[in-house]
C-alpha cells in the first residue's frame, strides 16, 4: 500500500443487523480481485498529495450484483485515478445480502452506505475534505446502492443509533453512477441485482422501495450518468428511468450514453 493509504472499519464496537456465526469473508483473484462475504465492512482511505488537493470527495461503491464486490476493477483502481485529479477517494467494501449472517438482508447495503458517508463528513477536516463536496460513485450493482443512498438518505435503517457518528446527514452532495442498475421493473431489471438484495419472490411495495428512479425529488443531489446502449446486464433504460426523473423534479443531470 502507499504511504497514507488505511483502511478503517465501519462499525468499530460491533456490526448492526448481523449476528456471529463464524462465517468468513472470501477473496478471490483471477481477472479481478472479487470479495464476497464480508462480514466486517471497511472504507479504505485514499488521499492526493496536498498540493493538489479540491477538497471534494468521492465514495465508491463496486459493483458485483450485490453478489460480490469487484474491488479493483470499480473499486481502488478509480480512487487512484481520482487522486491524480486532486479528489479524496473512499473505496467501501459493504455487506452484501447473500451472507447468512446478515439478519435483515436489504438493508445491510444501505446500511454500510449511509455509515461510510457520515464517517467521511465526520472526518472531513482531518483527511482535507471539506464536508459539503462529498460525493458518492457507484458501478452496476453500486450504482443501485449509491443511488439508493442518495434517495433514501434519510430512511432509519437502524433501530438506534450507536454513536454520535449516525446523526451526521448522510445526503450525498453528488452523485455519478456508471451503468447503474436502478429500476427492480421486471422489464427493465438486472435480475441478480433484484433476487440477491430482495428476493425473487418481493412484494410490490418492495420491489418500488429499491427502484430508485421511483424516489428521486427535488432534493436529490446532483446526477452523473453514464451507461452503453449495448449493456447486455444492465440494460440501458435504468439510466434512462433515473434521468427522466431527475429532470422531472428539476435536479441538475448530466448523462453521456455510448454505443
Amino acid at each position: 500500500q502507499a504511504i497514507g493509504q488505511k483502511t478503517i472499519f465501519l462499525w468499530p464496537e460491533k456490526v448492526p443487523n448481523q449476528r456471529e456465526i463464524n462465517e468468513k469473508e472470501i477473496q478471490f483473484e483471477n481477472d479481478i480481485l472479487k470479495i464476497s462475504n464480508v462480514q466486517n465492512p471497511t472504507l479504505e482511505i485514499y488521499l492526493p498529495a496536498k498540493s493538489i488537493r479540491t477538497g471534494k470527495a468521492v465514495i465508491i461503491f463496486p459493483g458485483g450484483g450485490y453478489q460480490f464486490l469487484a474491488y479493483d476493477w470499480e473499486g481502488t483502481d478509480f480512487a487512484k485515478a481520482l487522486n491524480a485529479k486532486g479528489i479524496a477517494a473512499f473505496v467501501l467494501k459493504y455487506r452484501l445480502p447473500n451472507s447468512k449472517s446478515i439478519i435483515d438482508p436489504k438493508w445491510a447495503p444501505l446500511q454500510d452506505a449511509q455509515r461510510a458517508i457520515r464517517l467521511v463528513r465526520a472526518h472531513s477536516k482531518k483527511w482535507g475534505v471539506n464536508s459539503n463536496q462529498i460525493g458518492v460513485m457507484g458501478f452496476s450493482a453500486g450504482g443501485h446502492l449509491a443511488s439508493t443512498l442518495g434517495t433514501l438518505y434519510s430512511e432509519k435503517t437502524l433501530k438506534n443509533y450507536l454513536d454520535s457518528i449516525d446523526e451526521i446527514n448522510a445526503r450525498p452532495d453528488f452523485m455519478a453512477l456508471i451503468y447503474p442498475v436502478i429500476s427492480f421493473d421486471k422489464k427493465y431489471y438486472h435480475g441478480g441485482s433484484k433476487n440477491n438484495l430482495i428476493g425473487p419472490d418481493s412484494s410490490i411495495e418492495l420491489v418500488k422501495k429499491f427502484s430508485t428512479n421511483l424516489n428521486v425529488n427535488a432534493d436529490t443531489p446532483p446526477t452523473f450518468l453514464l451507461h452503453t446502449a449495448d449493456d447486455l446486464a444492465v440494460p440501458v433504460h435504468n439510466s434512462l428511468l433515473f434521468y427522466e426523473a431527475l429532470i422531472k423534479n428539476k435536479v441538475p443531470a448530466e448523462m453521456h450514453l455510448f454505443p
